[in-house]
C-alpha cells in the first residue's frame, strides 16, 4: 500500500487474529518491526503494537528488518555471509551484514550501491555471500564483479522472520525491550520554525 497504512492496519490485525481461530488471551507476546522504513510507517506500526500490548497487557519486542530477513534466510545461507538488502525508495539501499550463525558484522546502514563492493570486501572480506531482502536484486547488480555472489530464493515473508527472532528472545528470557524506531536517514519533513519534532519514543 502506498496510501491509507494506518486505517487499515488494526482491521487487517484483526483479520488475521480471526482466521488463526485465536483470541487475545491466547497470546503470550507481541512483536513488532522497528525499520527501516518510512518515518510515518514505522510509528504508525510501532503506536499500533504498543497500543495492543498495553491492551492486552503484554510483553512487546522489536525486531528489525535486517533481523528479520536474516531468520528467513538462515536455513538457506549454507554457511555464507548475508547480505540484508532493503528499499530505501531512493538511490541508496538499507544494508546490514550477518555472518552464518546470523551475528551482525556491521551496523545497519544506508549506502549507495555503488559503494556496497566496498563495504562487503571490509566486512565480509573474500568470504562467499549470500543476497536477501526486497532490494536483493539490486545489491546483486552492484556486486556483479564480485564471485561467490548469490540470491535466497523463496524465502519466507518478513513476518516469519519476525515471530523466529521475537520467539527465540522470549524463549531465552528477553521479555521486552528494542522497540525503539530504526531510522537509517533524516525525516523528509522538518518541523516549522520554533516547533520541536515529535517525540520518538
Amino acid at each position: 500500500m502506498m496510501h491509507g497504512q494506518a486505517e487499515a492496519l488494526l482491521p487487517l490485525v484483526d483479520e488475521a487474529m480471526r482466521a488463526s481461530g485465536l483470541t487475545v488471551a491466547a497470546l503470550d507476546l507481541v512483536a513488532v518491526t522497528t525499520g527501516p522504513g518510512s518515518f510515518t510507517g514505522i510509528r504508525v506500526g510501532l503506536a499500533a503494537a504498543r497500543g495492543i500490548a498495553l491492551a492486552a497487557n503484554l510483553p512487546l519486542l522489536g525486531v528489525t528488518g535486517f533481523e528479520a530477513a536474516a531468520a528467513g534466510a538462515e536455513a538457506a545461507m549454507d554457511g555464507c555471509c548475508l547480505v540484508v538488502a532493503l528499499e530505501s525508495r531512493r538511490a541508496d539501499l538499507y544494508v546490514q551484514l550477518f555472518d552464518g550463525h546470523r551475528n551482525s558484522l556491521c551496523e545497519p546502514v544506508a549506502v549507495l550501491p555503488e559503494a556496497l563492493a566496498a563495504l562487503a570486501g571490509r566486512v565480509a572480506a573474500g568470504q562467499p555471500l549470500a543476497l536477501a531482502g526486497d532490494a536483493a536484486g539490486r545489491a546483486m547488480e552492484a556486486l556483479a564483479g564480485r564471485p561467490g555472489v548469490r540470491i535466497l530464493a523463496d524465502l519466507p515473508p518478513p513476518a516469519v522472520g519476525v515471530a523466529r527472532t521475537a520467539l527465540r528472545r522470549w524463549r531465552n528470557g528477553e521479555h521486552a525491550g528494542r522497540a525503539t524506531p530504526l531510522y537509517l536517514r533524516a525525516p523528509d519533513a522538518t518541523p516549522a520554525a520554533g516547533r520541536a519534532a515529535p517525540a520518538t519514543a
